[in-house]
């Protein structure tokens, strides 16, 4: 047996397994474990505010003065905005004690775009 030979065929294995990585976490879609928790975190996190910004919403809607919130609401800017939807506990789900992230913030785009 030629050691030239086997010393070929194992420096072609090495490039190969080394292009094969290259090319699958660049265009194969391959993910890291950690790449792959923050990407399931955000699309959980997206799932929640698209899910409770319409209750958030709804609460609001059933407040006896809602078109004047509104207007109130209106006339502030996002951070202002997002701090009035805590603060009134419309963002709060019946049953919690605190609001999701990204929910207040979703919830006064809602809230701005009712009609009354």
């Amino acid at each position: 047996m030629r050691t030239d030979s086997v010393k070929s065929a194992l420096w072609g294995a090495v490039g190969g397994a080394l292009a094969l990585a290259i090319v699958g976490f660049s265009w194969g879609g391959w993910v890291t474990g950690a790449s792959a928790e923050r990407t399931a975190k955000n699309r959980s996190e997206a799932a929640v505010v698209t899910a409770l910004a319409p209750i958030c919403a709804s609460q609001f809607q059933q407040t006896p003065d809602a078109a004047a919130q509104q207007a109130v609401l209106i006339t502030k800017g996002s951070w202002e905005q997002k701090k009035l939807v805590e603060t009134a506990d419309w963002a709060k789900m019946p049953g919690s004690t605190d609001v999701a992230p990204g929910v207040a913030e979703a919830c006064a785009s809602l809230i701005s775009k009712l009609k009354f």
